[in-house]
């Protein structure tokens, strides 16, 4: 009978390492205590941030009278009456098709423009390439409000003013920063030699962006999709200076013309509200699992 006792392998060096730092740690007390503070204050700023959105949903289940009572977030007596009347008196899937629109195509063009732009920062190699990825960062820090003025002055001299497009192409533009910013910062971490074996089996520069990068990069895709279409669907005030026929309005003026009554029923748009945001809630459950690996991707080492 062999006596010989077995030995550890190399597989099991890591998990053993592992096994040997857990036991090895110790935290005093200072360090208990500051991970009890940091917690209770994390907790307490999570609870400050979800309150307005609870009284909100509070609120769309509430009466008027019980609204302006004020009292707990549990609604006393629940009704569904304010948001079936809130439905009705907001008119959403005529004002919903119209916020689809101009959201969907904002995002379809975000993806397509700033994909191959960030493929060509990332890859391509040509004359002031890295002056112009500079000039598009420095963009991150210019405020949109500040080109307000400017933008619809120019949308009036192209014809745009009053139409989707008119919202659509400066909602695009204003992505391009941070979409080429993700986008290149992805592609740069995808190994070149995939494109240099491609490229010896005679593909050509689309083929390799469009069957290799992109895939890699489905993530990173999902996560500017999210990041463009909630603040395009939520956009108000470009959306209130450029739109003048009713029959383009987006669901935040329609939101806006609920309170336009001399008394306000705030439970009233607050049922309108949470209608509004909805879609955006699905859009993000949805795409959850995808966004947090994006912004990873998207972020240098």
């Amino acid at each position: 009978m062999s006596t010989e006792t077995a030995r550890p392998t190399a597989a099991d060096a890591p998990a053993t390492g592992r096994a040997a730092g857990r036991a090895r740690v110790h935290w005093s007390l200072p360090t208990v205590l500051a991970r009890v503070a940091v917690g209770l204050l994390l907790l307490l700023y999570a609870a400050i941030s979800l309150y307005p959105f609870l009284w909100m949903v509070s609120a769309a289940f509430k009466d008027r009278l019980e609204v302006v009572a004020g009292g707990n977030l549990i609604p006393h007596r629940p009704t569904l009456q304010t948001l079936a009347e809130t439905w009705s008196e907001l008119h959403f899937f005529d004002y919903f098709l119209n916020s689809l629109k101009v959201t969907g195509l904002t995002v379809l063009l975000v993806l397509v423009i700033y994909s191959a732009a960030g493929y060509a920062f990332s890859v391509l190699r040509f004359p002031g390439r890295k002056t112009l990825y500079r000039l598009f960062m420095v963009l991150l820090f210019v405020p949109g409000v500040t080109v307000l003025l400017p933008v619809v002055l120019l949308e009036n001299k192209l014809g745009l003013l009053g139409s989707h497009w008119g919202l659509i192409l400066p909602f695009v533009n204003g992505s391009a920063p941070l979409s080429i910013l993700m986008m290149t910062n992805a592609f740069d971490v995808i190994p070149g030699e995939l494109r240099e074996a491609a490229r010896v089996d005679g593909a050509g520069e689309l083929r390799i962006f469009t069957t290799i990068y992109l895939p890699l990069s489905r993530p990173v895709l999902v996560t500017i999709a999210v990041l463009t279409a909630i603040p395009t669907w939520n956009e108000y005030l470009l959306t209130r200076v450029s739109l003048n026929n009713p029959g383009t309005f987006t669901l935040p003026i329609a939101l806006q013309n609920l309170q336009s009554g001399a008394v306000q029923h705030y439970n009233v748009l607050m049922a309108g509200a949470l209608i509004v945001v909805i879609p955006v809630i699905i859009l993000f459950v949805a795409a959850q699992r995808y966004f947090v690996n994006g912004l990873m991707g998207a972020v240098k080492a």
